[in-house]
C-alpha cells in the first residue's frame, strides 16, 4: 500500500504556490472560492508531482474566462461547454497549464454521446460527479483545506477504486468511466471494489452511447501504462472488451498448439509484458505501436483453427489474416492511419523470422528481411522476441541465440551495404537508355528484376547491373 503521508500534499502545495496563489488570489477578488481538484490532489498525496493543474470554481465560464483574461496568459476555450477555460501561466520550465471548471452536475442522456451538463454551487456536490473517489478530493486554496466527502484518501491508502455516486449510476451516466477504471488498475495498481466491478460486467452495453474517438483514446493510454496487462485483464474478466475489442477475448477459445500456455490470451498477454521489457532493455519510450501489436498479433488464430492428424491445432496463415482483422479494428478504433499500418505490417510478419530460425542466416535472406521490415525493423526485434513464450528453456535459448544472430549478421551487413535503402544498382532512367526503352510497364518489369539481383547478390555495380538486365532482356525476348 502507497503511504499517504499529509507532507506530501504539503510539499506539494508549496512548489505550486507560484501558480495557485495567484489564481486564488485572482478568484478571491472576482468573489469566488477556487479549489485544486482531482488527478493533481491524487499525486500529491502520492508524491507525484504534476505541472498540468486542474480547478474548480462557483464561477460560470464567462466569469472563469474574465478572471483569466485578467492575468495575461493564452486562453483556450475548447470545453466551454461543459464549464472549462484553460490558460498556461508563466513560460518555458516554469509554464504551468491550468483548467478551471465550474461546478459541475452531468449526466448522459439515455441514447446520447454527450452528457448534459448543469453546473452547480457546491464543491461537493461537484465531487459526488466525478469518476472515482481517490480523484473526488480537493484543496480549498483560500485556507489550504483538504475537502474529502467520500473517503477518497482512505480509498487511496488501500489501493481501492470505488465510485462517489452508486457504480451503476455512475458508469451509466459517464460509461468510459469503466473503462477508465482500467486504466487506473493498470497505471496505479488499483483494485476495483465488487460494486465497482459488478456495475462493470452489467453494463458494457452502454459503451454504445461513447464515440470511439473516446475509447480509443482510454485504449492507448491503458496501453501506455506501466502494467496494461491488469487493465486488459480486467476489460477481458467484465466483458468490456466484448464492445470495443471482441478479438481479444475471443483468443481464450484458442488453445496454444505448443500447448505452452492455457490460451491464446494468456500468451497475448504475456507477449506485451515481454515487449514492455524489451522496450525498457532498448532504452525506448513506452511505444503504441509495439504494444499493439504485441496484443492482436494473433488474433487471426480464431479464424485459421484447424484440426490435424493426432489431435494437432494448426492456425496456417494467421499472421496474414490477423493483419487485415488488426487494421479493420484499428480503424473502427478511429486510429491514425500511419499507427494502422505499422501495426498492421508488424502481425503480417510476426512470424518470417521462424522461417529461418533453425538455419544460417544467408545474406540474400538477411536483406529481404530488412526490405520487407522497412522503418518498423526495430519495432519487429522487439515483437519477435517477444512472441517466444515458452517454458523449455533450452528452446528458448536457441531462439534468443537464433535472433541475436540475426541482428549481429543485420548489422554486420548493414556496414557493408546501406540496407536501410535497398535499390537496384540501376535507376529508371539507366534501364531506360540500356534498353532503349521508354516509360512503361517493361521498365518496373525491369526494375524489379534488378532489385531482386540486389536483394539476391548484394551490390554489383552499374556496369555488371547493365550486364545482367541486357542478358534477362534478351532471354525475356
Amino acid at each position: 500500500m502507497p503511504t499517504l503521508a499529509s507532507d506530501n500534499l504539503l510539499a506539494e502545495l508549496g512548489r505550486l504556490a507560484p501558480v495557485t496563489g495567484r489564481l486564488q488570489a485572482a478568484f478571491r477578488d472576482a468573489g469566488h472560492p477556487l479549489y485544486l481538484v482531482g488527478g493533481p490532489v491524487r499525486d500529491a498525496y502520492l508524491g507525484t508531482p504534476a505541472q498540468d493543474l486542474d480547478f474548480t470554481t462557483s464561477a460560470r465560464p464567462d466569469e472563469i474566462e474574465a478572471v483569466l483574461r485578467r492575468l495575461g496568459g493564452p486562453i483556450w476555450d475548447m470545453g466551454r461547454a461543459f464549464g472549462t477555460i484553460g490558460t498556461r501561466l508563466g513560460c518555458g520550465d516554469d509554464a504551468w497549464t491550468a483548467e478551471v471548471t465550474t461546478f459541475r452536475a452531468d449526466s448522459y442522456n439515455p441514447d446520447s454521446r454527450k452528457p448534459a451538463v448543469a453546473f452547480g454551487d457546491s464543491i461537493e456536490a461537484d465531487l459526488r460527479r466525478r469518476d472515482f473517489t481517490v480523484n473526488a478530493m480537493a484543496v480549498n486554496l483560500a485556507d489550504g483545506a483538504v475537502v474529502d466527502p467520500y473517503g477518497g484518501r482512505a480509498d487511496l491508502q488501500r489501493c481501492l477504486l470505488r465510485t462517489p455516486a452508486p457504480a451503476a449510476e455512475s458508469f451509466s451516466d459517464d460509461p468510459l468511466r469503466m473503462l477508465r477504471a482500467a486504466r487506473f488498475a493498470a497505471r496505479f495498481g488499483f483494485r476495483p471494489t465488487p460494486e465497482t466491478v459488478k456495475a462493470m460486467m452489467a453494463l458494457g452495453g452502454r459503451l454504445a452511447i461513447v464515440s470511439a474517438e473516446r475509447i480509443r483514446d482510454e485504449l492507448t493510454k491503458l496501453l501506455l501504462s506501466g502494467r496494461p496487462r491488469v487493465g486488459l485483464d480486467l476489460v477481458v474478466r467484465t466483458g468490456l472488451a466484448d464492445y470495443f475489442l471482441p478479438e481479444l477475448p475471443a483468443l481464450r477459445l484458442e488453445i496454444d498448439e505448443h500447448h505452452r500456455h492455457k490460451d491464446v490470451y494468456e500468451h497475448s498477454l504475456i507477449v506485451v509484458e515481454q515487449a514492455i521489457a524489451l522496450e525498457k532493455q532498448r532504452h525506448h519510450d513506452p511505444d503504441l505501436v509495439v504494444r499493439l501489436a504485441a496484443l492482436l498479433h494473433d488474433i487471426g488464430k480464431p479464424k485459421t483453427r484447424r484440426f490435424e492428424a493426432a489431435g494437432k491445432v494448426s492456425f496456417h496463415h494467421h499472421d496474414v489474416v490477423g493483419a487485415k482483422l488488426a487494421r479493420q479494428r484499428l480503424t473502427t478504433l478511429r486510429y491514425p492511419s500511419e499507427i494502422i499500418d505499422s501495426v498492421a505490417n508488424l502481425i503480417a510478419l510476426h512470424l518470417r523470422f521462424h522461417g529461418y530460425g533453425d538455419g544460417q542466416w544467408t545474406d540474400s535472406a538477411v536483406r529481404r528481411y530488412v526490405r520487407d521490415a522497412g522503418g518498423e525493423l526495430e519495432r519487429l526485434h522487439i515483437l519477435t522476441r517477444s512472441d517466444c513464450t515458452t517454458r523449455n528453456q533450452a528452446k528458448a535459448d536457441r531462439l534468443r541465440r537464433a535472433y541475436e544472430e540475426l541482428e549481429w549478421r543485420i548489422d554486420e551487413l548493414a556496414g557493408q551495404e546501406e540496407l536501410d535503402s535497398i535499390r537496384p544498382d540501376l535507376d529508371g532512367h539507366q534501364i531506360m537508355a540500356v534498353l532503349g526503352l521508354g516509360p512503361g510497364r517493361e521498365i518496373g518489369d525491369a526494375y524489379r528484376f534488378l532489385l531482386e539481383l540486389r536483394l539476391d547478390q548484394g551490390p554489383l555495380g552499374e556496369e555488371k547491373a547493365a550486364a545482367a538486365l541486357r542478358d534477362w532482356w534478351a532471354g525475356r525476348s
